[in-house]
């Protein structure tokens, strides 16, 4: 039942979402604000994995007359809000930790918060197991983004927990809001992560090196026919890369001859990058190269 990516995912949003709940109702009972920060951590894990589920959905929409380069942005756009939101809950555990520190509020009942910081590190270590187990079987990114996610909150949850236990056992009252803090910079790493990722592709940044590297090799694969190419161009949206270049052929080469090989690198490209979309433009060889790359027969030598 819970073995397919969907199935997985439904479990992730069951478990951590009865985790928030008893973390709230232990929080609010023992006035342990880093309790509710990792609360509050959780809640991002069910927010992040909401937002992924819709979102795709509309990004994965093809072009349209509105459209025409797709809907992918929406993935980015929705990241970056993210982002936002994330940075707004950590800066206000922050502030509320100091709050508790300056105004020397107790916790109480720190044998529960224990009791729940246990249950929750047990449930998030073998539900990221799960989920990356099921990531790697369906090859699903956004799931493995999850589990990956999901496990990160085992060093928060650890940090709580120990400042529960110096709580509970030591006068050091003031570590439950030091803890707190901690939970909180965890969020500001997830934040910055989420919109480190999102954002560039808001201005058009360019694909990563190694992809661009990519499309470089495999336009070389065919030196032999083509004299060289330029101007390449790339950007990409959601999950869905743009590619545009001019690719310079031999001035003897026949329309089909260049649409043959055109067509040709376009679907390479396509099968190494997936989710590419690929125009390429035409020129003819305007004889400016010192060292031509073509063998063309003496009588054709452009």
């Amino acid at each position: 039942m819970f073995s397919s990516a969907r199935g997985a995912v439904k479990l992730a949003l069951v478990v951590v979402s009865a985790l928030v709940v008893v973390k709230v109702i232990v929080a609010w009972l023992t006035g342990s604000i880093s309790l509710l920060a990792q609360a509050a951590d959780s809640f991002l894990d069910i927010f992040a994995v909401a937002v992924t589920y819709f979102t795709v959905g509309i990004a994965s929409k093809p072009a349209d007359k509105e459209h025409p380069f797709g809907h992918g942005k929406v993935e980015n756009i929705t990241g970056t809000l993210q982002a936002l939101l994330i940075f707004i809950a950590a800066i206000l555990i922050i502030y509320s930790s100091v709050q508790r520190i300056i105004n020397v509020e107790m916790v109480e009942m720190t044998d529960a918060g224990i009791a729940v910081m246990v249950l929750s590190l047990l449930a998030s270590v073998f539900l990221s197991r799960h989920l990356l187990r099921v990531a790697r079987k369906t090859e699903s990114i956004a799931l493995e983004a999850n589990a990956h996610n999901i496990a990160a909150d085992v060093y928060s949850a650890m940090a709580v927990l120990v400042g529960l236990l110096f709580v509970r056992f030591t006068p050091f009252w003031f570590l439950d809001p030091a803890a707190a803090i901690v939970v909180a910079v965890f969020i500001l790493r997830v934040g910055y992560n989420v919109i480190r990722h999102a954002s560039p592709a808001l201005v058009d940044v360019k694909l990563p090196e190694a992809e661009e590297s990519t499309i470089k090799d495999t336009i070389m694969e065919h030196g032999g026919q083509l004299v060289g190419f330029h101007a390449l161009r790339t950007r990409k949206a959601g999950s869905q890369r743009y590619i545009d270049l001019h690719l310079v052929m031999p001035k003897n080469a026949s329309v089909e001859e260049a649409h043959q090989m055109t067509d040709h690198i376009e679907q390479d490209i396509k099968k190494k990058l997936k989710h590419s979309s690929v125009i390429i433009h035409v020129e003819p060889c305007d004889d400016s190269c010192k060292e031509c790359p073509m063998s063309c027969p003496p009588e054709e030598k452009h």
